[in-house]
């Protein structure tokens, strides 16, 4: 049973990978065929960001404590302001100092 279960857990790895590779490979061929981009799909390609970023950030604002969403507040505020590597090291500054009161 449990080596079923690990040629499973293989095929599902590799149809994972397979269909990313698709999607990638897809994506350019059909931007590398095309002349001009339509208004529509450049605003599509141009909010790609920001809904990746959302996935990443609002499980964890959701399921985080108290610290987590005041670091995240604070990231963001500096994020307005500053560029990356300032918002990262605020985000985490806060975080570190919140949890070290929060759990002192």
């Amino acid at each position: 049973m449990e080596r079923l279960t690990d040629l499973h857990t293989a095929l599902v790895i590799l149809a994972a990978g397979l269909a990313t590779y698709l999607t990638r490979v897809g994506g350019y061929l059909l931007m590398s065929r095309m002349t001009r981009i339509p208004p529509r799909m450049e605003t599509a390609l141009n909010a790609v960001p920001a809904a990746v970023l959302t996935t990443l950030v609002a499980p964890a604002f959701y399921d985080g404590g108290l610290d987590v969403k005041i670091a995240m507040v604070v990231a963001l505020m500096v994020g307005l302001r500053r560029p990356g590597v300032a918002l990262i090291a605020a985000g985490w500054g806060s975080a570190m100092v919140l949890r070290h009161l929060i759990l002192a």
